[in-house]
C-alpha cells in the first residue's frame, strides 16, 4: 500500500540530492514508528490488509482480542490468523462491513468488526477495527432478561391465582361432603379414604403453587450463618430417593475447613435440589454426580460435576430463557430459579458443558466476612 505522497517521490527521485532523500526517508520512519505508537495505544484493534487480503499490519489488541502471534500473522492471509470466516464475502473493495461475532479463544468474547478499503478509487488494501462489545452485550443481556423474567412473574402470578380459586372451592365442597358423609355412618365411612386421598392431592397442588410462586417471585434473603456442609447433607438426604432411582453415584468432595455463609437455607436448599435434580436427568442410564467445595479469600465456589449427555451449543445460548428445556416433560425455570437465588445471594454461576461428556454448573457464593491474616512486622517497626 503506497500513498500518494510516495509515489510523487518516486517520480522525482532523480532531481532529490542524496541529503534530500535521506532526510524524507528518517521523517517517514519517524512518522511511522509515531503512528505504530498511536496504534499500539489504543483499545480497539487495528488490522491493515493489502488488496490480497495479507496482513501488513496488526497492533497489539488485535493480537489480544484473537489470540494471534504478531509475526505469525504479519505477510500472511487474514483467514490463517482469524479462522471461522470466509473474508473473501467480507473483504470487497468499496464496501463497508460492520459485523458482531462471537470468540472462544483466548476467551470468550463478543467482538464487532469494521472493514473498509483504505481508498474506494484504488485497489489499495483495507482497513479493520475490532471493538469488544462484551460487557456492552452482557448488559443488554441482562436488561432483556430481567424484563422477560418480570413478565413471566406476573404471568405466573396470575395463573396461580386462577388456579387457587378453583381449588378453594374444591376445598370447600370435599368438606361438605365429609360431613355428609359422617352422617351416614358406615356407608360414609367407606368413602372416607377417597376422601382423604382427594383431599391430600388438593393439599399437595396448593403447597406446590406457594413453592413456584416463592422460587420466581424476588424475595430478600433472610440470612444465618449456615454451614455448607451441613446443609448439603440435608439435600442429598431429602433427594436420597430420587438418586437412588436415576442409578446415579453421588460424592461430595468439600474441604473441611469451608467457612460458615450468610445464606438463607430455604432458598439455597432450592437452588441445590433443582441443580441435584437436573444432574439426574441429564444422566437417564446412570452416572456420577461429584459435588466440590472450595475457597478463598473472598469467595466460595460450589461445584456439581456430572457425567451426562452434556449440553450442545445452541442450547447452551438459551439456557436461562423461562420454558427453554431439551426434556419434553421439563419446564425449563429449574437454572433460571437457581440463578435468581444466587445472585440475591450476591453470587453468581457458571455453566460449563462438553456434549457427550457432561456438564459443570458452578456457583460462585460471597464471603462477607474475610478472613484475616497477622502480617509480619517490618524491620523499621521491629527497631
Amino acid at each position: 500500500m503506497r500513498s500518494a505522497f510516495i509515489d510523487k517521490l518516486i517520480k522525482r527521485m532523480d532531481r532529490l540530492e542524496p541529503g534530500e532523500v535521506q532526510g524524507i526517508v528518517l521523517e517517514l520512519a519517524r512518522e511511522k514508528k509515531f503512528q505504530e505508537k498511536v496504534f499500539e495505544a489504543l483499545q480497539e484493534g487495528v488490522i491493515l490488509l493489502d488488496a490480497e487480503a495479507k496482513v501488513t499490519y496488526v497492533n497489539r489488541a488485535a493480537c489480544t482480542f484473537f489470540g494471534m502471534e504478531r509475526d505469525q500473522v504479519l505477510g500472511q492471509r487474514l483467514a490463517q490468523g482469524v479462522r471461522g470466516l470466509d473474508w473473501n464475502e467480507l473483504l470487497i473493495p468499496g464496501t463497508v462491513v460492520s459485523r458482531d461475532l462471537e470468540v472462544f479463544y483466548p476467551e470468550n468474547r463478543y467482538l464487532n468488526f469494521y472493514i473498509t478499503s483504505i481508498d474506494d478509487d484504488a485497489p489499495q488494501g483495507f482497513v479493520m477495527l475490532i471493538r469488544d462489545v462484551t460487557e456492552t452485550r452482557k448488559r443488554t443481556e441482562e436488561q432483556l432478561e430481567s424484563e422477560r423474567l418480570n413478565a413471566f412473574t406476573l404471568m405466573a402470578a396470575g395463573v396461580a391465582h386462577e388456579l387457587g380459586n378453583p381449588l378453594n372451592s374444591l376445598t370447600i365442597h370435599l368438606q361438605l361432603l365429609e360431613r355428609r358423609l359422617k352422617k351416614m355412618g358406615a356407608k360414609g365411612a367407606s368413602l372416607q379414604e377417597h376422601l382423604d386421598v382427594a383431599t391430600g392431592e388438593i393439599k399437595r397442588l396448593d403447597f406446590i403453587i406457594g413453592q413456584f410462586l416463592a422460587a420466581i417471585r424476588p424475595t430478600k434473603p433472610q440470612l444465618q450463618r449456615v454451614q455448607l456442609r451441613e446443609l448439603l447433607d440435608e439435600c442429598v438426604r431429602f433427594l436420597q430417593p430420587e438418586i437412588e432411582a436415576a442409578k446415579v453415584k453421588l460424592k461430595l468432595e468439600l474441604r473441611a475447613d469451608l467457612p460458615p455463609l450468610l445464606l438463607d437455607a430455604g432458598q439455597m436448599k432450592q437452588a441445590v435440589y433443582n441443580l441435584i435434580r437436573n444432574a439426574c436427568q441429564a444422566m437417564p442410564k446412570g452416572g456420577t454426580l461429584t459435588i466440590s467445595g472450595t475457597f478463598t479469600d473472598y469467595e466460595v465456589r460450589l461445584s456439581f460435576d456430572d457425567t451426562g449427555k452434556g449440553i450442545n451449543a445452541e442450547q447452551m445460548g438459551k439456557l436461562f430463557q423461562p420454558f427453554s428445556t431439551t426434556r419434553s416433560t421439563g419446564t425449563g425455570l429449574g437454572l433460571l430459579i437457581v440463578r435468581r437465588i444466587v445472585r440475591e445471594h450476591g453470587g453468581e454461576i457458571d455453566v460449563e458443558s462438553r456434549e457427550g461428556l457432561g456438564t459443570r454448573v458452578s456457583l460462585w457464593l460471597p464471603l462477607v466476612e474475610k478472613s484475616i491474616r497477622m502480617l509480619e512486622e517490618s524491620k523499621s517497626e521491629k527497631a
